[in-house]
This record gives structure tokens, sequence and C-alpha cells, in this order.
């Protein structure tokens, strides 16, 4: 009995030893995965839907217009030119070519002021009163 008593005794003072000796309980830092800033995410919904109704493969003939921003020709040779660039229309008709593009044009301007990206994006003059006001609908 007391070689039992002695092995009962001892299996309990390594269990506590164990339990003092472990590691601490779970203490940690929890860093929360924060999404990217998007400053231009409801304008771009927007812009899309008035230009293209979000149609990447849209084509406006009159205007030689191309893509889900509708981006004409003058535009996309000054976009080349200011960032050394060498798209091609057809590149226009993948979204984020003509994302990259529509955001170099918002990020002069914004991103703060969407009236003024907008209007800017459509050109000039009253026809922006109108474009703006679609714009905004989706805003």
């Amino acid at each position: 009995m007391h070689h039992k008593l002695k092995k009962s005794l001892i299996c309990a003072f390594l269990l506590a030893i164990s339990f003092r000796a472990s590691a601490p309980s779970w203490q940690m830092i929890v860093i929360p995965d924060f999404s990217p800033a998007e400053p231009f995410k409801q304008l771009i919904y927007a812009t899309a839907m008035v230009e293209s109704g979000r149609d990447t493969l849209a084509y406006n003939p009159l205007e030689e217009a191309v893509g889900i921003f509708q981006i004409r020709p003058v535009r996309l040779v000054d976009y080349n030119r200011r960032t050394g660039n060498n798209y091609h229309r057809q590149d226009l008709y993948n979204y984020k070519v003509s994302e990259e593009i529509y955001l170099f044009y918002a990020s002069q301007l914004g991103p703060y002021n969407f009236e003024k990206i907008a209007r800017n994006w459509n050109g000039s003059g009253q026809k922006t009163d109108y474009y703006w006001t679609r714009i905004r609908q989706y805003l």
C-alpha cells in the first residue's frame, strides 16, 4: 500500500508540475483583416451603369467609345501619352484595363469630389448636368 501511495503522490506531483510548467493560457493579438480602401468603388459602379449598363463589351460607333466606361479614342491616346502605356482599342474591352484608365483620371480629381470626377469624365458643358443627375441615381 505504501508503494501505491508513493506512486500516486509522485503522479499527482508530476501532473501538478506539468500544468505549471506548461505554456501560459492562450493570449493572442488579433489583427483584423481590413479590406483595402476603395474610395472610388461607388463612383466606378455608377459610371459603369450610366456609360454601358456594366457591359464590358459595349461599343458606341458614333463616338467610337469602347468598354464598360465607354472610353473614347482621344482619352486612350492621352492616357497612353501621360503614362507611357501602349494600350489599344481592343484592350478597353478588358475590365481591368478600362478600370485602370478610369481610375487614373478619377484620382487626378478625387477621391472625394464625385461630381467633379463624373462631369470631367463625361466632358464639359451643360450636358454634364444631366450626366451627373444620372450618376447620382446609382450612388
